[in-house]
């Protein structure tokens, strides 16, 4: 069975469709399918998550509509692999939750309640009991957002009211195109218009391709954009940071730069990629990924550490960053230290904090990722996500109040519901 959209022709949803037998668990007798495991993740906060791996988008889909069940959901929020095809996600997601709004982003890995994915696909949905959500989309962020953005900032605030404290009842989740480096402007006017309101979010991913990143509003699939969204919550929550580095002795002084592509030229009047591989000990041929995500380098901002971390080495010599970057910044060497038991720490004191959660929204940097992966710990790492019931995906950078961050950890944790802890 199949059905005509506004984006061609795809397979109609199903419980039967035939793919979903694949690595899903499902049970099959005379082609149709059983959904012996496809039950929704619910927490007493209302909150549902579901995941799925299937290699199909239109299978993926399908599996994660049947675990969620009907609904009714007030906001589905989506992290997809840039494997699937971002205009069937949007548009089988809109069909098979037609009064529900639908957001989004590509991702570089996926995170479930079952652990960490890559070539998947993440839905979290908030129900209409305990929440109102309102989302709003920031166009043409590399050219004319700042303004944009503040002022939808203003506009979306004011629909929740003079109610104080907002910041105990509001919070706001900000997705940025993570090919855009519009993220920094783009934060520092969001956080100022919204003023109390405490905002997290990521920048969307694509494998680390760095080709295309993707979002999606209201079922439309946007480039170039960002995308603002409002919750207030009836549950309580807390916003939070995990990150673990040590700063050393090691000074890098940008002395050349492109700061509109964010490109270091040089590094202490030397070709970039030879200074910063001279200063961890390496070869220039020998940099990467996981030397990058091995040996960050952090700026110092109103006296705490702060990760700006390397995206690649370019043929030139020259380095891109996931942040911005300007002439005369002062870079710091880091050393990572013990990522498990810092993202453990902050996780466990959230959960004393609430006395207890139900659910974590998490936006990761991929570069902890990698870092996780070097390291061998990538299974520890997900175990602890898993505890702490966090969902979310890995980043191309991390959104926090103000600040736009690389390697580190970005979240909303909820707490148990008023009815449920009664």
């Amino acid at each position: 069975m199949r059905a005509a959209t506004a984006y061609g022709t795809f397979p109609a949803i199903t419980s039967a469709h035939p793919s979903l037998c694949e690595g899903s668990g499902r049970h099959i007798v005379r082609g149709r399918i059983f959904a012996l495991a496809a039950t929704p993740n619910v927490g007493s906060c209302g909150i549902a998550s579901a995941a799925s791996s299937l290699p199909g988008t239109a299978a993926a889909i399908t599996e994660i509509a049947t675990a969620l069940g009907p609904g009714p959901f007030q906001h589905i929020i989506v992290f997809y692999s840039p494997a699937h095809h971002v205009k069937l996600v949007a548009e089988l997601l809109r069909r098979a939750y037609p009064g529900t709004e639908i957001s989004g982003c590509s991702t570089s890995g996926e995170i479930t309640l079952d652990g960490m994915t890559q070539g998947g696909i993440v839905a979290v949905a908030f129900p209409y009991r305990g929440f109102r959500v309102l989302a709003e989309a920031i166009y043409s962020v590399d050219q004319s957002g700042v303004e944009q953005a503040r002022e939808l900032a203003r506009r979306l605030k004011s629909k929740f009211g003079v109610r104080h404290p907002m910041r105990d009842r509001v919070f706001g989740v900000m997705l940025v195109d993570g090919l855009s480096n519009a993220e920094e402007t783009l934060i520092a006017a969001v956080h100022w218009a919204m003023d109390d309101v405490q905002l997290v979010g990521g920048s969307a991913g694509d494998d680390l391709a760095f080709r295309e990143t993707s979002l999606i509003h209201k079922g439309r699939v946007l480039q170039r954009a960002a995308l603002l969204i409002m919750v207030e919550s009836e549950v309580p929550f807390r916003v939070f940071k995990s990150q673990n580095f040590e700063p050393t002795g090691a000074k890098l002084v940008v002395t050349a730069a492109d700061t509109e592509r964010r490109i270091v030229h040089e590094l202490n009047a030397e070709p970039a990629a030879q200074e910063y591989a001279a200063a961890i000990g390496l070869l220039p041929d020998d940099l990467g990924p996981f030397s990058f995500a091995s040996y960050p380098l952090v700026v110092r901002v109103g006296g705490d550490y702060y990760c700006r971390s390397i995206r690649n080495m370019n043929p030139d010599g020259s380095l891109t960053f996931f942040c911005a970057i300007d002439e005369g910044l002062v870079f710091t060497v880091a050393n990572p230290q013990e990522m498990t038991l810092a993202t453990q720490r902050t996780l466990q004191a959230v959960e004393s904090s609430l006395g207890g959660i139900d659910i974590v929204l998490g936006f990761d940097c991929i570069l902890r990722k990698l870092d996780a992966e070097n390291r061998q710990i990538r299974h520890q790492l997900a175990d602890i996500y898993r505890r702490f019931h966090v969902v979310g995906f890995h980043t191309y950078g991390e959104q926090f109040n103000a600040m736009h961050l690389n390697q580190t950890l970005t979240g909303i944790a909820f707490g148990r519901s008023a009815s449920a802890a009664g």
